[in-house]
């Protein structure tokens, strides 16, 4: 057997603990670098997590966060890390939403996920339901868009300054400071396709393949 059916064969087995959660919960289960990943049903996320909290120990909820895919129908996976000191173990549990279909508060099971859910409601747009403080945590007061959705422009749509006159804090739209350009993107050492005349070195490249 080669080392990379030896790795797959890793990758796809499940410890006994992992199998006894994929059958206690009703889960599917994968190995994620390393780590096992439970793919659970949006609705059924707090049920899960207290589970895996009172029946196998996961005490801590170490992080929560968003991941987007923008080409997929439910374009966000909402992220649960998960950690047992008493087993010496992490988890990780997954859920898919979109832009509309809220994910149950896991605050009744993990209160540290109160900022997390905010967090992920600002960066992604990810609604939570049942959450008792549902607002922007990191950006500011009117902020358009949630950054790291993957269609949000590099520059944003408005920047803040500080206007002397005014004496104050003031918002306007994004200015670039350079025109628009056209990139080739392509090796130096081929010579990109620039209109005549040629640049200074692009001759060099003439004749190649």
């Amino acid at each position: 057997m080669t080392s990379l059916a030896v790795q797959a064969q890793q990758e796809t087995a499940l410890t006994p603990l992992g199998a006894e959660m994929v059958g206690a919960l009703g889960v599917e289960a994968q190995i994620a670098f390393g780590e096992l990943t439970l793919v659970a049903p949006r609705e059924r996320i707090v049920e899960v997590l207290t589970a895996l909290r009172d029946q196998f120990g996961f005490q801590q909820l170490l992080d929560l966060c968003g991941v987007d895919y923008p080409d997929r129908k439910e374009r966000f996976e909402v992220v649960y890390h998960l950690l047992s000191m008493t087993r010496n173990a992490r988890l990780r549990v997954k859920v898919s939403t979109d832009e509309t279909q809220p994910v149950p508060s896991v605050i009744s099971a993990y209160p540290a996920a109160n900022w997390f859910e905010r967090e992920a409601y600002d960066m992604y747009g990810m609604l939570f339901s049942g959450h008792p403080d549902m607002r922007r945590l990191l950006t500011d007061y009117g902020f358009e868009g949630h950054p790291l959705r993957k269609d949000f422009p590099m520059t944003g749509y408005v920047e803040v300054r500080y206007d002397e006159e005014q004496r104050r804090v003031v918002y306007e739209p994004v200015k670039l400071t350079q025109e628009f350009r056209t990139f080739d993107f392509l090796s130096p050492w081929e010579g990109a396709e620039y209109p005549a005349p040629v640049l200074p070195g692009d001759e060099k490249a003439g004749g190649q393949a």
